[in-house]
């Protein structure tokens, strides 16, 4: 029997509407419904319970729990350039199911790899069932993951970037999910790797990495908690990916091909149960290069998926309301209290279903509150700080709302994921972390010349759906 168990963040407003999902929404209960769902948890027994199953998951708000599935065999696509010993230490790690396959993709390494030459350009890894494939010109990962997954023999492909190695049980986790036929992708939580010797950096990277998405498992879903997943390791199904990567995009292919997913109907899944460890950078030049490229990759996304990767993804109200705050003004600050107090009026009238609708809706409006104020600090000290820094050079409040945007969400930015770094030391790698990446993203914006990837969403606010 199939069990599903409710998303962690999940809230239950009254004893018949939950809020949650991806994106977020109200999913009213009927009585049978509210009844199958004992401690939040459905056992799939009767088409009744398999339909409510399957509405919770395609709404992102519950998953499948204690999943076994039947061995199957896998390709496993690593793509590498001049990474000899990492790409040794990941195929001394794998283990895979019978009849799988590994297929390693040289994209044009100027120097020995793994035993070949650079003159070689196919055959087997000696001392590896690896098969190695080699291009003659560097043609980026995106192109030397579609070579390898169009050399792939099985169904299911798995991507793994040479500077990783994955943790026991990742693979059987990920593959538990493509019992499902709408799974498209499983990404398994990218953790640092660990190793003698870390410094600041590392120990920094290990909480905050722009790899690891979290604790928490949900679908992939565009302006949500988890909006992409990176390619430095993920599951595929090749029936579903087409011609697989873009290979125009240096960066940010990852999100695309999500995007991409998803709009065709796909379902994505986090599932951070599965683990894979990663060499994260421990030396501070290589790391901010590598932040400012992560940037570069806002614009090409902004232009080919609008709407869809925005600095911040906020309800019209919301977006007054923060404006309002940040001009620091008496008057200012009264009709934002008078806007949240309206808007808080008018989704009680909506939510005349719940038994407590303007307990609920002000519930509600302070959720989301503090997400727009959230956004709000972490676009100025980020997507937007060359603006913010002009502004500060010529007024005094901007100067102040930059300061505090700065230091507030750095802090809960710390207590939200209180790795092992003390609190000034990760503020200041956090706001060097944001400066990095917003100087690559509006060198991209300038090179494609475009604003795309600086223009705020504004929604009339969230959805409201019911579930029988």
């Amino acid at each position: 029997m199939r069990t599903v168990r409710l998303d962690a963040g999940v809230r239950w407003l009254d004893d018949e509407t939950l809020l949650g999902g991806a994106p977020p929404r109200l999913l009213r209960l009927s009585k049978t419904a509210r009844d199958l769902l004992k401690d939040n948890e459905l056992t799939v027994t009767n088409p009744a319970t398999a339909k409510l199953a399957d509405q919770l998951l395609a709404a992102g708000a519950a998953h499948p729990k204690n999943q076994a599935t039947t061995a199957r065999p896998v390709s496993v696509v690593i793509p590498v350039h001049n990474r000899a010993d990492e790409l040794r230490r990941l195929l001394d790690a794998l283990d895979l199911p019978e009849d799988s396959e590994v297929i390693v993709v040289d994209d044009a390494s100027d120097r020995d790899l793994a035993g070949f030459t650079p003159g070689d350009k196919a055959g087997f890894i000696p001392g590896s069932k690896a098969r190695f494939i080699r291009h003659e010109v560097n043609r980026g990962p995106a192109a030397a993951r579609n070579t390898g997954l169009l050399a792939a023999r099985h169904e299911i492909v798995a991507f793994l970037d040479s500077d990783v190695v994955p943790e026991a049980g990742w693979l059987e986790t990920l593959l538990a999910h493509f019992d499902d036929p709408r799974v498209a992708l499983a990404a398994p939580r990218i953790v640092g790797l660990r190793k003698a010797g870390e410094n600041a950096l590392t120990r920094y990277e290990h909480a905050r990495s722009s790899l690891d998405l979290g604790p928490d498992e949900a679908l992939i879903v565009p302006r949500t908690r988890v909006a992409y997943v990176p390619s430095a390791a993920m599951l595929v199904r090749v029936s579903a990916v087409g011609d697989g990567f873009a290979e125009e995009m240096r960066v940010a292919e990852d999100v695309d091909l999500v995007c991409r997913l998803h709009a065709d109907g796909h379902r994505l899944v986090y599932d951070p149960a599965a683990r894979v460890a990663h060499e994260h950078r421990d030396t501070v030049g290589p790391w901010l290069d590598r932040k400012a490229f992560y940037g570069t990759g806002a614009a090409q996304l902004a232009l080919r998926h609008p709407g869809t990767v925005p600095p911040v993804n906020l309800s019209t109200w919301a977006a007054a309301v923060c404006v309002l705050l940040i001009s620091q003004k008496r008057w200012a600050t009264a009709l934002a209290a008078v806007i949240t107090a309206v808007s808080t009026a008018r989704l009680a009238r909506a939510l005349k279903m719940v038994r407590e609708p303007v307990k609920t809706a002000a519930r509600l409006n302070a959720m989301t509150l503090t997400g727009a104020a959230w956004q709000t600090a972490g676009a100025l000290t980020r997507h937007w700080w060359p603006l913010a820094l002009v502004g500060a050079l010529f007024s005094r409040r901007i100067r102040r709302a930059v300061a505090v945007a700065a230091v507030a969400e750095g802090v809960a930015d710390w207590w939200q994921h209180r790795g092992e770094l003390d609190p000034v030391r990760y503020v200041a790698f956090h706001r060097v972390d944001d400066l990095a990446y917003g100087s690559g993203l509006w060198w991209g914006a300038v090179r494609h010349r475009t604003t795309a990837p600086l223009q705020p969403r504004i929604t009339r606010g969230p959805r409201r759906r019911s579930r029988d």
